[in-house]
């Protein structure tokens, strides 16, 4: 006899999360108690516990040498923004609106860094004026950045972000190889270099990203080793030592059923015997990944509350107050394929067993908006609270929260 559960498997609920008479518990309160301190649902808790033992056990992992950055894309919380900046060495933003976030959150603009196409003048400027760095996207941006530092008498920080010949294998977004919007093709590189060197901006190096979201060891190791060398070959053509690589990131966490943690001390142990052998364009260089997913993901919960409870064709649905809206990803319409379960649970019910399967979906008028297809679940009831984890990137900074008028998700650091 099988001893599979019924229904659809649901992703892995990640290590951290307690019980405390019967419920989840998050930063020593239970999911009831942090819902009425919060003032309602749909709700959005992320743990810095989970945060800085993540954050630990990488810096445990990689060479000393190694700065980490976090791309706020992920998760630009104000509260998380704070928490992180004792945490992480840099900040990768990707928009005005995310600098302006940086601003507000005190952190010094001097440690940030700015990537992503179609940057804007007044963005260009903002950035300039701040004293940020600039992961330039192609010629044309290098001129008007040039062009705004010098009408506003200011020398720009300029990096050129590298549109590599590779990607990263079993990458979940590929964000390198072929004809992309990202960064400058590799072999255009060199020369926008020795121009942005000659009209005597800040010269800062070198932006090469290839994927996001891979799981596999092996294929970071060899990625890392492709911008490596790629980077040394750029230095030497433009002939000057590079004072910046960021490498990237990529680093995966695992949502749905089968999937496996990231092996990253092997990435580390990789990374540690080729920084001990660095070419000479590479020696005095700042190295440096970003990462977001990675740091936040597992530290999220997303908590929306049971408000019917009906049965169609006599399977269940337990529609909530939450939904697509604030969890994208999790209903399976954010860059995913085939659907899969995230990791799901009744938080109220939390250390029930299973006994039933269960539609959880939200309250938006679209057949799209399911957070759990057919989990095995224990039964649940009207007010009882749902819990999907690996809610702490891409879910409130990534979701249509005005959609039908429902608005933002509360969000609370614990």
């Amino acid at each position: 006899m099988s001893d599979k559960a019924p229904g659809k498997p649901l992703g892995p609920i990640p290590a951290g999360f307690d019980t405390i008479g019967g419920q989840l518990a998050i930063g020593g309160k239970t999911a009831a108690q942090l819902v009425q301190q919060a003032g309602g649902t749909p709700l959005f808790v992320y743990s810095r516990e989970i945060i800085a033992a993540t954050m630990a056990r990488l810096r445990a992992a990689m060479p000393a040498r190694l700065h980490i950055n976090y791309a706020i894309k992920a998760n630009s919380h104000p509260d998380v923004l704070r928490f992180m900046a004792d945490l992480v060495d840099g900040y990768d933003i990707a928009s005005g609106g995310e600098l302006e976030k940086i601003m507000a959150a005190g952190i010094d603009a001097s440690r940030v860094s700015f990537a992503g196409p179609g940057k804007r003048d007044w963005e260009l400027g903002s950035a300039i004026s701040a004293g940020v760095t600039l992961n330039l996207e192609s010629e044309g941006e290098a001129e008007r950045a040039l062009a705004i530092g010098e009408r506003l008498g200011v020398t720009p920080h300029l990096a050129i972000r590298v549109n590599p010949s590779f990607d990263m294998k079993g990458s979940g977004m590929k964000m390198g190889g072929g004809a992309k919007p990202f960064g400058v093709d590799a072999e255009r590189v060199p020369a926008l270099g020795r121009r942005i060197i000659a009209a005597g901006a800040d010269w800062r190096g070198l932006h090469i990203y290839t994927g996001s979201q891979a799981l596999s060891a092996d294929a970071i190791v060899e990625t890392q080793a492709n911008v490596l060398d790629l980077a040394d070959q750029i230095a030497s053509e433009i002939g000057q030592p590079l004072p910046k690589l960021n490498m990237g990131g990529g680093f995966g966490i695992p949502y749905f059923h089968g999937d496996e943690p990231l092996d990253i001390a092997a990435i580390g142990a990789a990374l540690e015997e080729r920084f001990g052998d660095l070419p000479a364009s590479l020696k005095d260089a700042h190295l440096c990944i970003e990462l977001g997913r990675y740091l936040v993901g597992l530290a999220g919960v997303y908590l929306c509350r049971i408000v019917d409870r009906k049965v169609s064709h006599d399977e269940v649905f337990l529609v909530t107050d939450g939904g697509l809206h604030h969890q994208l990803a999790a209903s399976g319409n954010f860059g995913t394929v085939v659907r899969r379960n995230y990791p799901a649970a009744i938080a109220t019910r939390f250390d029930t067993p299973a006994d039933e399967v269960q539609n959880v979906v939200g309250c938006l008028c679209t057949p799209l908006d399911k957070l759990s297809d057919k989990g095995f679940l224990p039964h649940a009831e009207v007010g009882d609270l749902v819990a999907i984890f690996c809610a702490g990137a891409y879910g409130a900074s990534a979701s249509p929260a005005q959609f039908l008028g429902q608005g933002p998700a509360l969000e609370v650091l614990v």
